[in-house]
């Protein structure tokens, strides 16, 4: 499975059988560039949010999904393009600069054998049922960048929790995007040993399920240009 980060949250899983955009953006309102990759299935976490929401923005004609859709006001499960997506309902950050915080949601899905979670948009301190939603995960797309998504402590408490095999940041300050309200990437990294994160110096990893870590790893790529 190959797998590309274009900025902000959006990422693009490119399967076997089926390619899996997420929570795509409006390329103006980010600075980031425009999409131009295709992907069958689209899943957003929100249908409000332009900074996550865009899947009328990709092309290709795929099969799309606002996630909150499944998760209502809990959680749930449904087959979006023939695939398996879970859902669990979130919120931004109460003190968001907009001064709400918008529902959203955090989703689920298992590509080539491997358990893939992301983050969404929330902004709060994850309860028991949202920690226990990201067991098992192989690879989470983490929102390392503090406020308005979830604090750094709220979030390491739990990938100390669940364990996952990988964790992708994402939705981190960058060149391209750097709201003054958002932090580093390295606020993130520091909370790790040196040794346990990769570098892909470029947008693009291939991951395979047999070649996943034992225990708890950070891959940084960087944003396709």
């Amino acid at each position: 499975m190959r797998v590309t980060w274009f900025g902000q949250a959006a990422m693009l899983f490119e399967g076997a059988e089926r390619s899996v955009m997420t929570d795509p953006f409006t390329p103006d309102v980010l600075g980031y560039p425009a999409i131009t990759e295709t992907a069958d299935i689209v899943l957003t976490s929100s249908d409000d949010d332009d900074a996550h929401c865009r899947s009328d923005l990709i092309a290709g004609d795929p099969v799309t999904c606002n996630t909150l859709d499944i998760a209502g006001d809990g959680q749930g499960e449904a087959e979006v393009g023939g695939l398996r997506v879970r859902a669990i309902a979130a919120e931004e950050w109460e003190h968001h600069p907009r001064g709400t915080a918008n529902q959203n949601a955090m989703y689920r899905f298992a590509l080539d054998g491997i358990e893939i979670a992301h983050m969404g948009d929330v902004g709060n301190a994850l309860d028991e049922d949202q920690i226990a939603f990201f067991e098992g995960v192989d690879v989470l797309c983490a929102l390392t960048g503090g406020p308005p998504t979830i604090r750094l402590p709220d979030l390491m408490h739990m990938i100390h929790r669940v364990r996952p095999k990988l964790v992708i940041p994402i939705h981190f300050r960058t060149l391209a995007y750097r709201p003054a309200n958002i932090q580093w990437l390295q606020d993130f990294l520091d909370h790790f040993n040196e040794d346990d994160i990769d570098f892909a110096f470029g947008p693009h990893a291939d991951l395979a399920a047999d070649d996943l870590p034992d225990r708890t790893r950070v891959l940084v790529l960087d944003h396709l240009r």
